[in-house]
């Protein structure tokens, strides 16, 4: 097992370094942020001066050596718009978006995976056609248009939630959250609900391709032979058996809930890191692009490092197969 993490380890290191090369070059070919920065009107003194002092005069391979060295003593920058640590800025956000991805997978998986094993274990039923149905919706309806839809009949007609923004905050073990009072609930259960959609689809498709794959394998026929009771059978056994591909596309959807919920900040006005990203993509401020890309591709590499030695631990095949 210690092999196995050291290899997947090592993998990570390198997949950060390689990903942080990549990002850097694809914000750098954006565009020049000075243009942004500065009235159109400024003399080209004004505009050398604010090159040099970003660096930006500088050949993209020494910023990028600068970067590092930054990163290194735990520096990101400072943002060229807000004039702040970009850190301070991002972090700032971040416990908005981790409110409402708390929330969105919590709906995403209490309602989907109980909603996919049903339609799996009854997959003629009515009541299963209707749950595949509306897992079809969560995939093909888009983001921006179901936000819309729950804003027009929860906030303007019937006046029951609000329409954006985050409410009121409390604290919980010591933790400032908007979790901790009603009106926090009251502006984060609409976004949520629009942001946890497909991942309830996903996963009520694939607990549901799982459970019907796994009730027409032999052991499940024995232990039906030997009286066993079909509940005894579905949580002793096949839900076992069926936990590994649903863990492994839980850790992912996980990353990508956190790092692209850009749509339903956008829609619901949630000032979380995702609308900041935006804001930031419009203003060409390359220090706060460059510390969420990488963030987000830590995230990930966090993830699927985390994934894997939950994936090991459940099937010893895989560490095995990893060790060689």
């Amino acid at each position: 097992m210690l092999g196995f993490v050291i290899s997947r380890l090592l993998q990570a290191i390198v997949v950060v370094f390689a990903m942080s090369i990549i990002v850097f070059v694809g914000v750098y070919a954006i565009g020049n942020p000075i243009d942004v920065m500065i009235d159109p009107g400024a003399t080209a003194e004004i505009r050398e001066n604010l090159i040099r002092q970003y660096g930006l005069d500088q050949p993209l391979w020494r910023q990028y050596v600068t970067f590092l060295a930054n990163v290194a003593q735990g520096d990101l920058g400072r943002s060229m718009v807000y004039n702040t640590s970009v850190t301070g800025l991002v972090f700032s956000r971040l416990p908005a978006t981790l409110e409402l991805v708390l929330v969105a997978i919590t709906i995403a998986t209490v309602i989907g995976i109980p909603a996919g094993i049903y339609a799996g274990y009854r997959p003629n039923s009515v009541a299963a056609k209707a749950i595949m149905a509306l897992s079809i919706l969560g995939f093909s309806v888009p983001t921006f248009w179901i936000g819309m839809l729950l804003i027009m009949a929860f906030a303007v007609e019937l006046g029951w939630l609000p329409s954006g923004g985050r409410g009121d905050e409390g604290t919980i073990l010591g933790i400032s959250t908007s979790l901790a009072t009603a009106n926090g609930w009251s502006h984060v259960i609409l976004p949520a609900i629009n942001l946890s959609l497909f991942k309830m689809g996903l996963m009520i498709r694939l607990a549901r391709a799982g459970m019907v794959e796994a009730m027409q394998t032999d052991y499940v026929k024995f232990a039906r032979a030997q009286g066993l009771p079909d509940r005894q059978i579905v949580f002793s056994h096949v839900l076992r058996n069926i936990s590994i591909p649903i863990v492994t596309v839980f850790g992912l959807e996980l990353g990508s809930t956190l790092a692209f919920a850009v749509v339903t900040e956008s829609v619901f006005n949630w000032p979380g890191v995702g609308k900041l990203i935006i804001d930031s993509i419009l203003q060409l401020d390359r220090p706060v692009m460059v510390t969420y890309l990488i963030l987000v591709v830590i995230l990930f590499v966090i993830i699927n490092f985390t994934v894997d030695i939950v994936y090991a631990r459940l099937d010893p095949r895989v560490r095995l197969g990893g060790s060689k």
